[in-house]
C-alpha cells in the first residue's frame, strides 16, 4: 500500500487507498463553525410555521408533505404534448396557429414560425391532406434543433382555439390566364374555405396571404362575418420591406433604420410615400444633402420600379417568392401574439380615408393581440393622395366585377 506524502494522497493514486488523511485543526475549526451557523439558521426557521424542519445538510433531503400538498408543477399534464412557450395570457391556453394551404408560402411560414418558438402548436391544413402530413412530419424532425412545438396536419375543425389562422391557399396563374380569371378562381376557393374557418374559430384572427391579397381580404371580411378588426391581409408589408431595402442600399444605412411605406394595392397601382420617408427623423432630401448622396427624380423612380417589379424579377428566375413573404407573415404573427402594437402596412377594410370607402388596401396600421387597433391617417402629399385613391378605384373595379360574376343578373 502506497504511503501518504505530507498527509496527502500521492498524485495519480486511486482514492480509498492508504490510511485516512488527517484533518488539520484549522480545517476542523472551519467545519465546526459552518455547522454552528447552519444550526442557528435552522433553529430560526423553525419559528415559521410554513417551513418544515430541515435535516442535516449533508444528508439527502426529503419532505413529509403528502404528494397532494406538493406545489403544483407548472407545465403540461402527463401525456400531453410539450408546450415550451408561454400560454396566451388572454385565454390561458397554449398559443396555437393554424395555416391553411401548405404550398411554398404556407410551408415556409410554418418553418419560420417553428424556428421562432412563439407558437406552441401549429396546425397545417391543405386540400391535399397527405401533403400537409408530409410537411408536418418534416417540420417535427426539426423540432429538436429549435423549440418544443406540437406540429400536426388537421382539418378545418382544428382551427378551433387558434389565435391566428393564416390563409395561403389558392391557385397560381396558368399560361394565357388573365388576372381577372385568376382572381375569380381564387375567390371561389375562398368562398369555400372562409366560412369553415369562421365557424370553427369565431374568436380568432384571420390573416390572408394569397394573391391578389387585397381583393381576397375583402372577400374574407364579407364571407367570415367576423369583425373587420380581426380580418386583414399581408398587404404591402413585403413591398414596404423591399422599398426599405432598396433605399438602404442607396443611402448606405441599415434597412431597419429606414422608415418608409408603400401603401394602396399590393400590385401595380401601389404608392410609395416619399414625402414621409426618413432616416433618423431626417427627410430623405435633407439626409441625402447632408451626406452627399444624390437623390434625383430618376433615382427615386428607379428605386420604386425595383420595388414594384421585384416579384416579377424573382419569379422569372426561380418561379416563385416565398422566403420574404413568410418573414413578413412571421412579423405579423409576432405583433399579434406578443401584443406589440406594431405599425405594419397591412391590408384591411378602409372607410372614410381620403375619400376611400368599403375597399381593402394597405395603410400603416397598429397591430396588437386584438388585431387592428387603428389605421393611421398619413399626411400625404397631393400626388400621393391621388395615387392611393386611384389604387382604391382599381381594387373597387375588380371587386365589383367579381360580384357581377358571382351574382349574374
Amino acid at each position: 500500500m502506497e504511503s501518504l506524502i505530507g498527509g496527502r494522497r500521492p498524485f495519480g493514486a486511486p482514492r480509498g487507498l492508504g490510511p485516512p488523511t488527517k484533518t488539520c485543526p484549522a480545517a476542523q475549526s472551519r467545519e465546526a463553525m459552518r455547522r454552528d451557523n447552519w444550526r442557528a439558521k435552522a433553529a430560526s426557521a423553525c419559528n415559521d410555521a410554513s417551513v418544515t424542519e430541515p435535516g442535516d445538510p449533508t444528508a439527502p433531503q426529503t419532505t413529509d408533505r403528502p404528494a397532494s400538498a406538493a406545489t403544483p408543477r407548472r407545465g403540461r399534464q402527463t401525456g400531453e404534448p410539450s408546450m415550451a412557450r408561454e400560454p396566451d395570457y388572454h385565454t390561458g391556453r397554449p398559443t396555437k396557429v393554424a395555416i391553411v394551404g401548405t404550398g411554398m408560402v404556407g410551408s415556409t411560414f410554418a418553418y419560420t414560425l417553428m424556428l421562432s418558438g412563439i407558437a406552441s402548436e401549429i396546425v397545417l391544413i391543405d386540400a391535399n391532406h397527405k401533403r400537409a402530413e408530409g410537411e408536418a412530419m418534416d417540420l417535427n424532425h426539426a423540432v429538436p434543433f429549435a423549440h418544443p412545438t406540437k406540429i400536426c396536419a388537421g382539418d378545418y375543425s382544428d382551427c378551433q382555439g387558434a389565435a391566428i389562422t393564416v390563409i395561403s391557399a389558392g391557385v397560381g396563374q396558368q399560361p394565357g390566364e388573365t388576372r381577372l380569371e385568376l382572381v375569380r378562381r381564387n375567390a371561389a376557393i375562398f368562398r369555400g374555405i372562409v366560412p369553415k374557418i369562421a365557424e370553427a374559430n369565431p374568436e380568432g384572427i384571420i390573416v390572408v396571404a394569397t394573391n391578389p391579397v387585397d381583393v381576397l381580404t375583402y372577400i374574407t371580411v364579407k364571407e367570415s362575418g367576423l369583425s373587420p378588426q380581426r380580418v386583414f391581409g399581408s398587404g404591402t408589408i413585403l413591398d414596404t420591406a423591399r422599398f426599405r431595402y432598396m433605399l438602404s442600399e442607396h443611402l448606405g444605412v441599415d434597412p431597419r433604420s429606414v422608415h418608409a411605406f408603400i401603401i394602396g394595392e399590393h400590385g401595380d397601382s401601389e404608392v410609395p410615400v416619399w414625402s414621409l420617408a426618413n432616416v433618423a427623423g431626417m427627410r430623405l432630401p435633407s439626409f441625402c444633402a447632408e451626406n452627399g448622396i444624390p437623390l434625383s427624380p430618376d433615382t427615386m423612380e428607379r428605386i420604386f420600379s425595383q420595388t414594384r417589379d421585384a416579384a416579377y424579377e424573382i419569379i422569372s428566375r426561380k418561379g416563385a417568392t416565398y422566403y420574404a413573404v413568410a418573414a413578413g407573415l412571421m412579423r405579423i404573427a409576432e405583433a399579434i401574439l406578443r401584443d406589440q402594437n406594431t405599425v405594419l402596412s397591412i391590408s384591411s377594410l378602409i372607410t372614410d380615408y381620403y375619400g376611400i370607402d368599403d375597399v381593402c388596401l394597405s395603410l400603416p396600421t397598429v397591430v396588437s393581440r386584438r388585431g387592428i387597433e387603428r389605421v393611421l391617417r398619413l399626411d400625404l402629399s397631393p400626388k400621393e393622395a391621388r395615387g392611393v385613391r386611384s389604387s382604391a378605384k382599381v381594387l373597387r373595379a375588380t371587386i365589383e366585377s367579381l360580384g357581377a360574376a358571382s351574382n349574374p343578373g
